[in-house]
């Protein structure tokens, strides 16, 4: 596995390549999740790059981007474990230099959700998933299903700008409790990390009202906060019941495919999860057939 440390070296080692080439963009602090994406990167596509930067550009004020987890010897071996040819690690200043003037805004499908909770958020993900699509031009670019508002963002600039790549949605890697797969999870004390299992307990609640006919987006969503309010380490931030294509907040039933996602804070992590409906779309071309496709 190639590690390439910088611009210049990743333009050197793309233009020698030939074939179909995928990309897993991270922030590293890797988990199974990343490398579900990197598998099937590794099997559509006949080199595989992945790039680890923690973006400051996406972290909220209030954030801490110094307390964000790390630890690039234990990523590069997972990485190379995977079969991931090559792996750039650029700097803060590589890839926003003195000056630099220029973001991407995607409007109207950033904005609710986490774009309501995390002002600038989805302007700092566009802009260096831009950027970095730019360096590595891949023909597929892989992305989880657990930020699903960043999917949509990101497959409406690749459809508004004309990015000649196909973004891949993979579905949540969980784990044995049902607790989604996340870095963040580094953060929960031992019963808080208990407590957020009610995430999904939530979810497959919703999921059950919906197999049983329910249909009303008012009344998804009332299940949700009914089990997540019983819990009390949870504090919930919400519940969207949306449009899976576009993420427009439902108002009325439909039969059309829907995002249930929410999101609450317990301890001192923010944990996202969410769930398609009907189940049968949370997989990687269920996920990639719907979630924000434009």
């Amino acid at each position: 596995m190639r590690l390439l440390e910088t611009i210049v070296d990743l333009r050197t080692y793309r233009s020698e390549l030939s074939g179909q080439v995928g990309v897993v963009l991270t922030m590293g602090y890797l988990h199974a999740g990343h490398l579900s994406l990197v598998q099937a990167a590794r099997h559509e596509n006949d080199h595989v790059l992945a790039t680890i930067f923690v973006n400051p550009t996406q972290f909220d004020p209030k954030e801490d981007l110094s307390a964000y987890p790390r630890d690039l010897p234990r990523d590069l071996a997972m990485l190379q474990e995977a079969g991931v040819d090559a792996v750039f690690t650029p700097t803060p200043v590589m890839m926003y230099p003195a000056g630099y003037q220029t973001t991407i805004s995607v409007e109207t499908v950033s904005e609710g959700k986490e774009g309501a909770v995390r002002p600038g958020h989805f302007r700092g993900v566009a802009t260096i998933v831009a950027k970095l699509f730019h360096l590595t031009q891949p023909h597929r670019s892989y992305f989880g299903q657990k930020d699903a508002q960043q999917v949509a963002v990101i497959r409406r600039m690749v459809q508004d700008l004309i990015f000649p790549l196909e973004v891949r949605v993979g579905p949540i890697v969980r784990e044995s409790d049902g607790l989604a797969m996340s870095s963040r999870n580094v953060y929960l004390r031992p019963d808080e990390r208990q407590a957020a299992r009610v995430l999904h307990r939530a979810l497959q609640a919703t999921a059950m009202a919906y197999a049983a006919g329910e249909r009303h987006p008012d009344a998804l969503r009332s299940t949700a906060e009914h089990v997540i309010g019983a819990e009390p380490l949870a504090a919930l931030d919400y519940v969207s019941v949306a449009d899976a294509c576009t993420l427009a907040e439902q108002t009325h039933p439909t039969d059309a495919p829907l995002l249930l996602s929410l999101a609450a804070k317990i301890g001192k992590p923010r944990l996202l999860d969410n769930m398609l409906l009907p189940l049968e779309l949370n997989t990687l071309e269920g996920a990639t057939a719907t979630l924000g496709a434009v």
